[in-house]
């Protein structure tokens, strides 16, 4: 019905109700006889009143309200607004000078109440009758259990109600109050405690759970879920209070559980004075600003106000998108932040060099980097190029232009690496460490493992393959990795940051090492599959370069407690910055004139704990043999 002709007749149906509640009330009161007298006060005030009462519900917006979706708070609204409008009518009638009895005010508001509720709410039922067809429903409906009989789990239960579209029942609710077990929370049933999850799903045919705890930590998130996978149900959550911002529930805010709810991980805690200090008024540069973590970064960073930020990277289109970004917010929130989009490479001297003098930086997040493990297997020149002599590039001229602090993006891979890419990596700390001990900048690297979603890991490799019907690829059954967030990386690094004091390698706690096959299979299962029924999964082997498990500390640098909980910090290893420099000019002359197996000879030599299959299959050519065999 069109929303002015229900109005429309609300309206008429409150005048006849109006009425027929003063006739009522009279009768009621006189045992069913209204005398003369009383007849004519009636006729005389009826109008007069019912008009008075029409103004008020007008204003008390009775009109206005979706009736369809009725409840408590409508009840309420009528009860109120009743009550004021026979208020209103009382002090009519007693200037007035109407005989009226005071018994009769309240007879009459009673009835009201009565009859205005009973239309309305059978409004909600002729529309629930409607859309449902009626009580053993013609459509077959998706059965819903809801854990968390709270506030939220509440809400969610009227939200499944109200969305007819969604074509959900709720059916049952979980708890871990024991008060709560064996009660009716709006018509649906306390049957049981997390542990009770998996038997009542199968003895009520649940198809769907919905997670609705929003003021449980991670941790109680990850058991929750661990114990709703034993199920064949799809899984859904309600966000956390954190991102609820203002306390309601709506069908929207429900997503799919993702990989982040089963690792369990706390949110960041931050000292904000601290970051506040070190961003705050800054000019700072983000390299590798397109990427998953410098993008990251960059959000994180504009939330302390820095006066420039200087966005660096040689991936255009990526840049694009960010400055799209940036832009909706900078006409949102109206930040008085000026941005600087670049686009270079950390491989050109001579535009690091007039970029620094340029814009003079305070503060310089380097992410840029070649971060794939077989590509950089296959291309150790270029690994070599962007990722060693780009850090290098950066460190003279962020020592030249007085940078105050560099803060490296590092990776778990520069521990023991078996891999190019984590042996340029370990050497970029190298790098960091020795040109802090020379320069007025403060140099610091800060190491962790792998990021969920990050470009070229593995989700969403898995979610694209199970989209695609699969094969899911697994490189080995006992793989393992460290795994956290981009936003918990982005942050940390930023923490990091503002406590360094120059040559420290930070490491981030990154809690529990996860079985890849694990995070296969519990993808399938997210995604409303069952391994290796509806999608398989096949083991592919070691890809070249990879190791079973990744290490966040080398045995020699020792390791403290910072005043982070998630942060540790490893003690400074080199020092000897004309050394380094040497090793590195002689590194550029393999790279430009070797081959692929003379740069790996030669990184074993800077970095002697970097290991390769092919580490004995032939000599290291020298420069002087190289020079001779391409002059000859």
């Amino acid at each position: 019905m069109d929303r002015n002709y229900r109005n429309l007749f609300l309206l008429f149906a409150d005048i006849i109700l109006l009425a027929l509640s003063v006739i009522l009330a009279y009768m009621l009161r006189f045992d069913g006889t209204i005398s003369a007298v009383n007849r004519e006060v009636i006729s005389q005030h009826l109008f007069i009143t019912i008009l008075i009462k029409l103004t008020v519900f007008y204003f008390f917006k009775l009109y206005n309200s979706l009736w369809a979706y009725a409840s408590v708070e409508e009840l309420v609204q009528i009860v109120a607004g009743t009550l004021l409008a026979q208020g209103v009518v009382v002090i009519y009638l007693f200037f007035a000078q109407a005989p009226v009895p005071r018994s009769i005010f309240i007879i009459v508001w009673l009835i009201e109440v009565i009859l205005l509720g009973g239309l309305r709410f059978s409004y909600r039922l002729v529309r629930k009758y409607k859309n449902e067809g009626n009580l053993f429903c013609k459509r077959i409906k998706k059965r819903v259990m809801v854990i968390g009989a709270g506030e939220a789990g509440v809400m969610v239960i009227k939200e499944l109600r109200k969305h007819q579209q969604l074509n959900s029942l709720p059916v049952a609710l979980i708890d871990d109050d024991k008060l709560k077990i064996g009660r009716n929370i709006n018509f649906v049933p306390v049957l049981g405690n997390r542990t009770d999850i998996v038997h009542i799903a199968k003895s009520k045919k649940i198809d769907e759970i919905i997670i609705a705890i929003p003021s449980a930590s991670k941790r109680e998130i990850k058991e929750v879920v661990k114990e709703c996978k034993k199920t064949d149900c799809m899984l859904k959550i309600l966000p956390g209070v954190f991102e609820i911002i203002d306390g309601s529930v709506n069908i929207s805010q429900i997503r799919d559980v993702g990989i982040e709810d089963l690792l369990g991980r706390e949110e960041v805690h931050l000292d904000v004075t601290n970051i506040n200090q070190f961003i705050k008024g800054k000019t700072v540069m983000v390299t590798g600003a397109a990427g998953s973590i410098g993008s990251e970064l960059v959000r994180q960073i504009i939330r302390y106000q820095p006066k420039k930020v200087i966005l660096f990277d040689i991936y255009e289109n990526g840049l694009y998108d960010l400055q799209q970004e940036i832009n909706r917010k900078l006409s949102k929130d109206h930040m008085e932040i000026e941005f600087i989009y670049i686009i270079a490479s950390i491989r050109d001297m001579n535009r690091l060099d007039y970029l620094f003098s340029h814009y003079q930086p305070n503060v310089v997040f380097h992410a840029a980097a070649h971060k794939h493990v077989p590509l950089m297997e296959n291309s150790p020149h270029e690994a070599v190029k962007n990722n060693v002599f780009g850090t290098w590039n950066l460190a003279i001229v962020a020592d030249r232009y007085n940078v105050e602090k560099f803060v490296q993006i590092s990776t778990d891979k520069a521990v023991n690496p078996t891999n190019v890419m984590g042996a340029t990596k370990r050497i970029c700390e190298m790098i960091v460490q020795t040109y802090d001990k020379e320069s007025k900048t403060e140099f610091t690297a800060v190491r962790f493992g792998n990021v969920l979603g990050s470009n070229g890991s593995v989700i969403p490799l898995f979610k694209k393959q199970i989209a695609q019907g699969g094969p899911v690829t697994v490189t080995h059954a006992d793989i393992i990795r460290y795994f956290m967030t981009i936003p918990e990386a982005s942050q940390l690094v930023l923490e990091a940051g503002a406590m360094a004091q120059g040559g420290e390698i930070f490491i981030l706690d990154m809690g529990e090492p996860v079985r890849i096959i694990d995070l296969a299979e519990d993808l399938i299962r997210l995604s409303g599959f069952i391994p290796y029924e509806d999608i398989d999964i096949q083991f592919t082997g070691l890809r070249p370069g990879e190791k079973l498990y990744e290490e966040l500390l080398l045995s020699e640098e020792g390791i403290t407690q910072t005043a982070h909980s998630k942060i540790f910090v490893g003690k400074p290893l080199f020092s000897d910055l004309t050394h380094l420099i040497h090793q590195l000019e002689i590194l550029k002359g393999v790279v430009n004139i070797g081959e692929e197996e003379d740069i790996r000879q030669y990184l074993k030599k800077l970095v002697p704990e970097y290991t390769y299959k092919k580490d004995d299959m032939r000599k290291v050519i020298s420069l002087e043999d190289k020079k001779l065999a391409t002059t000859s």
